[in-house]
């Protein structure tokens, strides 16, 4: 593997990764001052978001964000926050389709029977337990745990 003759660093392609130079060229000549660090490197790119955070922003908007961290590039890369999004897809999907088998199910039996109240406290503590679990995952993300929910996590973890 060639050497680049102008910082030392061992250099794969045509131009040296660490300070630009080219592989061919020689020594710069005695009493030629050094290029000043990063000349004729690419202007920095912006570093994205920190997995912890990419990863508690797809649980932020359910299944929206979710879709948008994976297809966003450099996120849709990444297998922890592909994991965090498909869980996020996967949980707010679930949560839907329990609110529509619930609300056909308990509707029926709570309305023909009479027991507004039930109802009305019934799809309370259901909202209620779904914002705890939402807030759980959301923090727990941020913190940089990993949490893998029942049921939907190893199917998130197939898809990642």
């Amino acid at each position: 593997m060639p050497f680049c003759a102008s910082c030392g660093s061992q250099v794969d392609g045509a131009f040296c990764p660490k300070c630009g130079a080219p592989v061919g060229a020689g020594a710069p000549p005695p009493g030629a001052a050094a290029p000043p660090p990063g000349a004729g490197a690419p202007p920095p790119v912006a570093a994205p978001m920190a997995d912890n955070v990419a990863g508690a922003l797809c649980y932020v908007l359910g299944f929206i964000t979710g879709i948008i961290f994976l297809v966003l590039e450099p996120y849709s890369r990444n297998k922890a926050i592909r994991f965090h999004a498909f869980q996020a897809i996967f949980l707010s999907v679930s949560f839907i389709i329990i609110r529509i088998v619930l609300g056909i199910v308990f509707g029926i039996a709570f309305q023909s029977l009479g027991f507004f109240f039930f109802w009305a406290t019934f799809w309370s503590l259901f909202w209620l337990l779904y914002l705890i679990v939402w807030l759980y995952m959301l923090f727990q993300t941020y913190q940089g745990k990993t949490v893998v929910l029942p049921i939907i996590g190893p199917m998130a973890r197939q898809q990642a």
